[in-house]
């Protein structure tokens, strides 16, 4: 193998170069407003020799600017999760971006399909990412090509479609530690991704139907997930968008109290009490028959609250003020507010967040608006937009929330996810409060609003009435329900008999090439939409 020849001089001012093109790109208005905890020298450090681009800067650049622009004006993107390229294809004419659910990866494009658990392959997201965007580009180069077919005073009348439409996807948490995060990004970036969102949640604590929540990780290792997508983005030299998620909503329990940001929200118990683990394992030895109602029952009685509650409820009101006087501003562990509470309150704080651990460890978690907020604002510096997963909304958590980050950030991007299964009227919104509401949203700057699942919900829904359909009527039904409206409609539904959707022209024009029959031979005539019979 040979040596590379090079003087340590001349290395030095390559290198001191690269550091100096980083540091300008980070100045850009573009990348401005994103907060490193490294320097440039750190990432010319980490490059290759060999300058690579990605298709990815190009696409995280287009939503950059079309998010903004939805910012500024109040107006917003209204779009759904989709893995076929297909119904991506038809989502171009009415949707500014796609995006790509993990969730739904999980059930199609999977050996082993099955719920959310984030339990698929690293690269499964990636891959439909790829599938997507070879196919957008795809459509791009056949229409261009059909355009081109056609004399310039015809084509006003054709189809000319932004197939470029920028991807959204689902990065989860990470996929296990820092490293599989980096590999995981640079898929991401490798497959054209505009933009992809990393969560706080825990890996492989994702349960739906045990009457438990969800389980986030410590402060300290959602922000280090963060560090690492964005470290390999300024690696690859892209422009790709990081979308910052918070779970912390509706979240039950916390990984570890390793992170003292975290202490004023784990929740404890205030009553000398057999450990939930031995419940719970008591029970089971007695074969218990609900093992639920065991537990909610212990919850119950243990009185769980946050350090900061189990003062208030022994203290008076006067030594309650004394208390948080004490404290002061600042963040304080569970051992500086064990102290402040045994100078300033005279009964015995008893508080154990030990006790309710789960059989897997974790510590129970009060969710609530400040300890959102207060994770968003820690993670905004090193992502573009932030979405805090409030998807079973409360009118006012989500003004108190985007209020209060915006007081932070004026002109932080925001998203925001819809679920399929919500009870909007149930939960009190009125009809003008729901067809209202995605604006409303935008008015405070969630810019890019998602329906993750449709495909589960509404793909289902209207295959299972073409299937009835098919079964019932035959040829007949799909003449006169589908094939003659699509047709019928000008121009004609995309479909495999519509050469310039399906890619004829494109095909044949390679054949044409090799052969050496030029475009020429049929300019300035008209080529019409032909049906293939």
């Amino acid at each position: 193998m040979p040596t590379i020849t090079q003087s340590l001089d001349d290395e030095q001012s390559e290198f001191d170069l690269k550091v100096k093109q980083i540091e300008e790109w980070w100045n850009t208005p573009r990348q401005a407003h994103i907060q490193r905890p490294y320097s440039a020298a750190r990432i010319a450090s980490l490059r290759g020799l060999l300058p690579q681009s990605y298709a990815s800067s190009e696409m995280g650049n287009k939503l950059w600017n079309l998010l903004n622009e939805h910012r500024v004006n109040g107006t917003n993107e209204m779009t759904f999760g989709v893995t076929d390229p297909i119904i991506a294809s038809q989502m171009a004419k009415h949707q500014q971006t796609l995006y790509v659910s993990g969730a739904l990866c999980g059930f199609s494009e999977v050996s082993e399909p099955g719920m959310d658990c984030c339990d698929y392959p690293l690269d499964t997201v990636p891959k439909v990412v790829d599938k997507i965007f070879k196919s957008q580009i795809w459509h791009s180069q056949r229409q261009n090509h059909y355009r081109m077919l056609q004399p310039k005073e015809a084509r006003a009348e054709l189809e000319n479609w932004d197939y470029l439409t920028p991807i959204v996807a689902d990065g989860d948490m990470g996929f296990g530690g820092l490293t599989s995060t980096v590999k995981m990004t640079k898929l991401f970036v490798e497959a054209g991704v505009a933009m992809f969102h990393l969560d706080d949640l825990a890996i492989g604590k994702k349960k739906f139907t045990v009457g438990q929540g969800r389980t986030v990780v410590p402060t300290s290792e959602y922000l280090d997930r963060l560090t690492a997508a964005r470290m390999q983005i300024d690696i690859m030299g892209a422009d790709t968008m990081l979308l910052c998620r918070c779970d912390v909503d509706h979240s039950e329990f916390i990984t570890d109290v390793i992170d003292i940001r975290d202490h004023k929200y784990v929740r404890g118990a205030t009553v000398e009490i057999k450990s939930l683990q031995e419940t719970l394992k008591e029970a089971a030895e007695g074969r218990s028959p609900n093992l639920l109602v065991v537990r909610a029952d212990w919850i119950k009685s243990a009185k769980l609250l946050t350090f900061d509650e189990a003062v208030k409820e022994v203290a008076t009101e006067e030594e309650y003020t004394a208390y948080i006087l004490k404290l002061g501003s600042g963040i304080k562990s569970l051992k500086e507010r064990r102290a402040a509470a045994k100078e300033t309150v005279s009964n015995d704080v008893f508080f154990d967040w030990d006790l309710p651990r789960s059989r897997e460890g974790q510590f129970f978690y009060k969710s609530c608006v400040e300890g959102i907020v207060e994770r968003a604002i820690l993670a905004a510096p090193l992502g573009d937009v932030t979405w805090a997963r409030m998807d079973m909304p409360n009118w006012n958590d989500l003004v108190s929330f985007h209020t209060q980050v915006r007081k932070v950030f004026p002109d932080r991007l925001f998203a925001f996810g819809y679920t399929g299964d919500y009870d909007y009227p149930k939960a009190g919104f009125t009809p003008e409060a729901i067809k209202s509401f995605p604006s409303d949203l935008a008015k405070m700057g969630v810019a890019w609003q998602v329906q993750p699942i449709w495909s589960l919900q509404g793909l289902n829904y209207q295959t299972e009435r073409f299937a009835k359909l098919w079964k019932e009527r035959g040829i007949e039904g799909y003449v006169e329900e589908i094939q003659t409206p699509a047709l019928a409609t000008n121009p004609m539904t995309d479909g495999f008999e519509k050469p310039s959707y399906s890619g004829s022209y494109l095909c044949d024009a390679f054949w044409d090439t090799v052969a050496v029959r030029d475009i020429g031979e049929g300019e300035g005539g008209k080529i019409s939409e032909k049906r293939i019979r």
